[in-house]
């Protein structure tokens, strides 16, 4: 273990060679090249990037349009995402919404067999599930789950949230166990049209972002 470089997070001195040029720090676990320039981008270029960001754009597509090296792009949207993360509370409370939601390709994007493996949109597709918690006031936590059930969304639920905290979903079975566990349970009915009981219990957070 050279002694040479230190790592430009926490500046130890020790760290582990992974792949030439890449390396990591022993002690934050941080990676990084070495002699690599630092990420320099004008206050202009880091507006553009955050409003195609925002616009859920991809790394590629945001290179099209402001005009950057799409490496430059996928680092500033790195640091973007660590620093979104760093800002999320262990625990949430007050009023939260959780919702759940799948990641993968648009249907016009997707292959002739990996249609045929996609037939349904939603529940039962075979895209990867997310579950998520928005607490009012915009921050955020979410993760990728192995499945919907109740078994796996409520452990996480419980986790996250204080209990006595208020929280909204949909009528999604997996949520049926949640005002048993000490919190105030405010169900919304997707399947009417409804979108809010007219109480403050809304379930919308994840339908801009939802992959269909």
């Amino acid at each position: 273990m050279s002694r040479r470089l230190k790592c430009p997070r926490c500046h130890s001195p020790r760290y582990w060679i992974l792949r030439r040029p890449q390396r990591r720090c022993a002690r934050c676990r941080y990676d990084w090249r070495p002699g690599r320039l630092p990420l320099r981008l004008t206050p202009r270029e880091w507006r553009q990037v955050l409003g195609w960001f925002v616009r859920g754009l991809s790394a590629q597509a945001i290179s099209r349009e402001t005009g950057l090296d799409r490496k430059r792009v996928v680092r500033a949207l790195c640091r973007v995402r660590q620093r979104m993360v760093a800002e999320v509370p262990p625990v949430f409370r007050g009023t939260v919404e959780v919702d759940e939601t799948y990641l993968g390709g648009a249907w016009k994007n997707l292959r002739g067999p990996q249609r045929a493996q996609r037939m349904r949109c939603g529940r039962g597709t075979s895209k990867t599930p997310a579950f998520g918690i928005l607490c009012r006031g915009g921050l955020v936590w979410a993760q990728i789950v192995p499945d919907v059930q109740a078994h796996t969304l409520l452990p996480l639920l419980r986790r996250r949230v204080r209990r006595g905290s208020i929280v909204c979903s949909d009528t999604w079975k997996s949520y049926t166990g949640i005002a048993a566990r000490g919190y105030v349970h405010r169900l919304v009915a997707h399947g009417i049209g409804q979108y809010s009981d007219r109480r403050g219990a809304t379930s919308t957070a994840w339908k801009v972002s939802r992959a269909t």
